[in-house]
This record gives structure tokens, C-alpha cells and sequence, in this order.
């Protein structure tokens, strides 16, 4: 897909997004802002999906695995736009029976979702199990998880980079929202992460970085992840972003990471995002 029509589905994502968030007072605007632009472009222009037959199963197809699942506005407004359920359930976000709940989960079969998140560091041993899977099938397609930055102070992370180095899994594409900012503060502060490239090298792992809010080194870099697999090594990209991208009282701080805006805040944020595909 061109990359300028890329751009007018994120613009709308991020739409949907502050939308969501505000509507019910409630939820993550920051992080999600913040992946708008990696997952339209993996959504609609790298994985191999098909909406329309959705299946658990996952045979034939690629698999995405959200583990930093506080960030769920952006992946429903990616997952209805793509064409997974309908535009307008993004109306029942959070609210009492939705499937559209404030953390996924697979219990109410919302298309798209693969497995419940939300409770960090787990979702990188999800997604080995699944590459594993497609491994032991003969299944030639990829497994993509995305992961936050603060999500990898959890040891559960580090346990599943060591297993899927020393095991050889070379069908996953693991990303890292690396914003360097988490619900208490800078990660720097929190919890530092040292040289994050050098770490995962460490780990056994092929190690590349982008700008995750350019679309062309999106679009490349995931290319270039794809073209190492099959060569013993999994592959993690460390993806720069800024919390609460496109809104520009959100960016800078960690302060938006779960708190959504008022009426007069959401006004302001929908005139900077222009409304490309309509609202829900």
C-alpha cells in the first residue's frame, strides 16, 4: 500500500483512538498514539491475514500477539479498519459486556485477538508457542508481537529471549515500542534498560532499530526483519516512538499514558487529526 494512504488510515486510528478513550473517560491514549503508525503498516501492508475468515487457528496466515495490552484503542481501531468487525463497535469500547474490553481478551471471540494481555511480560512466550507451532506444521509464515519498553523490567521477557535464541526460533518478529517513558515516570528513572540493543544481541538475538513514525522505514525495516528469518536467529526491532504522537499536549510526558481527555482536550486533539476515513 502507498505509503501516503498508510498515513490517512493512521491519522484516522489516532481519531478513533482519543475517541474511545474519552467516551468512557477511561483508558491508555498515550502508548496506543504512539503505535498508530507501526500497526496500520503492519496490518495493511505487511502481514499476510485474511479478516474475513478469521480463525483461531491461524493456519496459512501471520499472527500478531499484543503483549503490552494496555494499548488495546489502537489495535481495535487497526482490527475493525481492516476489516475484522464492524467500524462501529468501537463505540462499545469498555462499556458493561463489550467485547471491545479495556485489556483483549479472547473470551467474548473478538476477531483478531489472539490471546488476553495486559498483564505484562507474558506476551513473548505466547508468540513462541505459536512460531513453534508453525514450525512443527511446516507453516512458512511469521509470528509479529509488540512489546513496551517499561514491559521488558519483567523477567518473564528475558526467560522466553533466551528460550526462543537457544531453540532456534527464526519465524518471529518481536517489536519494542521503545518510548522511553512508562505509567511512573522515564524508564530511565524506573527501572533502566542499559544499551537495549546490546542486550538483546546478548540474548542470541538479530537486533535492528526504526523510526516508528516513519512509514517508509516502517515498511522497510519490517521488510528487512522478514528477509533474516529462516537463519537460526529470532529477530526484535527496537522501534523509537513518542508517547501520545500526533497530539501535541500528549507528547513529552508520561502523564497520558492512562489518562483520557475532557471534552475540551478531545476537541483539541481531533482538530490536529484529520478525519480521513470517517468516524465511527
Amino acid at each position: 500500500m502507498q505509503t501516503s494512504e498508510l498515513q490517512r488510515i493512521a491519522s484516522q486510528v489516532r481519531r478513533d483512538i482519543v475517541r474511545m478513550v474519552a467516551a468512557v473517560n477511561s483508558g491508555h491514549p498515550g502508548g496506543s498514539l504512539g503505535c498508530a503508525d507501526f500497526l496500520t503498516t503492519l496490518y495493511f501492508d505487511t502481514m499476510r491475514i485474511t479478516p474475513e475468515n478469521f480463525s483461531m487457528d491461524g493456519v496459512s496466515e501471520d499472527l500478531f500477539f499484543l503483549s503490552n495490552g494496555h494499548i488495546s484503542p489502537v489495535i481495535y481501531s487497526v482490527l475493525a479498519r481492516r476489516g475484522y468487525f464492524d467500524v462501529k463497535e468501537l463505540a462499545t469500547f469498555r462499556k458493561l459486556s463489550s467485547r471491545l474490553q479495556g485489556h483483549p481478551s479472547v473470551d467474548k471471540g473478538l476477531p483478531g485477538i489472539r490471546m488476553a494481555s495486559g498483564s505484562l511480560g507474558q506476551g513473548l512466550s505466547c508468540a513462541l508457542g505459536a512460531a513453534l507451532t508453525k514450525k512443527l506444521n511446516n507453516d512458512d509464515t511469521v509470528v509479529y508481537s509488540l512489546h513496551g519498553d517499561g514491559e521488558l523490567q519483567e523477567g518473564q521477557i528475558w526467560e522466553a529471549a533466551m528460550y526462543a535464541a537457544a531453540n532456534k526460533v527464526d519465524n518471529i518478529i518481536a517489536t519494542v515500542d521503545y518510548n522511553g517513558r512508562q505509567i511512573d515516570g522515564d524508564v530511565e528513572d524506573v527501572l533502566s534498560l542499559g544499551n537495549l540493543a546490546q542486550k538483546w544481541m546478548a540474548f542470541g538475538w538479530e537486533v535492528l532499530e526504526m523510526d516508528g513514525h516513519n512509514i517508509d522505514e516502517i515498511k522497510d525495516t519490517l521488510s528487512k526483519a522478514k528477509s533474516k528469518l529462516g537463519n537460526g536467529k529470532p529477530v526484535v526491532i527496537l522501534m523509537r516512538t513518542e508517547m501520545g504522537q500526533g497530539v501535541d499536549y500528549m507528547m513529552g510526558s508520561h502523564k497520558w499514558h492512562g489518562v483520557a481527555p475532557n471534552a475540551e482536550q478531545l476537541e483539541n486533539a481531533l482538530g490536529q487529526l484529520e478525519e480521513t476515513l470517517g468516524d465511527y
